[in-house]
């Protein structure tokens, strides 16, 4: 048995595809106010905000707990409005050997479809698939939506 996996989805939103991504993109550190319950704060370490190499630390909190990762930006597609984040340190390392996350805002007429792709490998099969942090990241990104349209 494998102890990679990939999940992917896709939510559809109102808020313009290029609001969406310039969001993720370049401005994270709004996730605190975009949704403080989820997101508690958003440091840049390293590099600029918008930057391939960036380093961001993101202090969130699932089910209560409160947890903390590190990621490097790895990409930036500005033509097809995607990031991909890597995942260097932090508690998603605890139990993943590599993570990776990567988010795109795609045009559907007035609308956005935005697909969320997860790629990780588990550190022992007895590791769950990351469900929750998915489920997660799909919510952000609808809280977001509420924010952009709100704005």
């Amino acid at each position: 048995m494998s102890l990679e996996g990939k999940l992917s989805a896709e939510i559809l939103i109102v808020a313009p595809h290029h609001e969406h991504h310039g969001v993720w993109s370049g401005r994270p550190h709004h996730f605190s106010n975009v949704s403080p319950g989820k997101i508690k704060k958003v440091h840049l370490h390293e590099g600029d905000w918008g930057s391939v190499g960036s380093v961001i630390e993101w202090h969130y909190v699932i089910d209560g707990k409160d947890h903390v990762a590190k990621e490097v930006v790895e990409f930036i597609d500005e033509e097809n409005k995607a990031i991909t984040f890597k995942v260097i340190d932090g508690d998603l390392l605890k139990e993943y050997k590599s993570f990776k996350a990567i988010v795109q805002s795609i045009p559907k007429g007035e609308a956005t479809w935005v697909r969320w792709t997860f790629e990780y490998e588990k550190l022992n099969k007895d590791i769950p698939h990351p469900f929750k942090v998915f489920e997660f990241a799909i919510h952000l990104s609808g809280e977001l939506d509420d924010h952009l349209v709100q704005a």
